[in-house]
């Protein structure tokens, strides 16, 4: 309506919309005391950041890979698996990632939280002990019982994979053998001869 200046919604708090909090147990080990618990970095984080444990700086050269502690064995709960992300700003500004990512935690593993960095940047890179390296994401895991089949239902992709649908809008030519492309690829594949 014209000259409605009814106020908008107030917007709910993060933490009295979500529901109760997921309790995880978290051990420190011998001499990890001053290492920060993974925690939010704000109130709708949906990672925890999780900071190194290094005794020393960790160099990084280009292409080198490193599995740094975080001096913190974890209990995830049965139903759940912890997911261990990259940061976006170490991916972004200095090109360390996790190669495994995202690396599973199972809810019955009991060992030291360790994480897997990988620097894909051009230059070399500090770890420091404390420095924020990867987020954790605890997640539900869907249980599942695999039943064997003589044959898989037929779909309209079938075996396309890897790159199968492309970049953009698929092929409109609707007199194509097959929806999956492969007559533009082959054309192409002609003109570049």
């Amino acid at each position: 309506m014209p000259g409605d200046r009814r106020r908008p919604p107030e917007p709910l708090d993060d933490r009295s919309a979500a529901s109760p909090p997921l309790r995880v147990c978290v051990e420190r080990l011998a001499g990890a005391e001053d290492v920060r618990l993974p925690a939010p970095a704000t109130g709708g984080a949906a990672g925890l950041d999780l900071a190194a444990a290094v005794e020393a700086e960790l160099v990084l050269g280009p292409g080198q890979r490193a599995l740094v502690p975080t001096g913190l064995r974890i209990a995830i709960p049965p139903g759940y698996e912890g997911q261990v992300r990259p940061r976006s700003g170490l991916a972004l500004d200095h090109g360390i990632v996790l190669p495994n990512a995202p690396g599973t935690i199972d809810s019955d593993y009991r060992g030291e939280l360790k994480v897997i960095v990988w620097n894909a940047g051009p230059q070399p890179f500090v770890i420091r002990r404390g420095d924020r390296i990867a987020q954790l994401v605890v997640a539900p895991v869907v249980r599942i019982v695999c039943d064997e089949v003589p044959e898989l239902d037929a779909t309209e992709r079938g075996e396309g994979g890897f790159g199968h649908t492309g970049r953009g809008d698929p092929p409109r030519d609707e007199t194509a053998p097959n929806r999956t492309g492969q007559h533009v690829r082959e054309e192409a594949r002609g003109r570049a001869r």
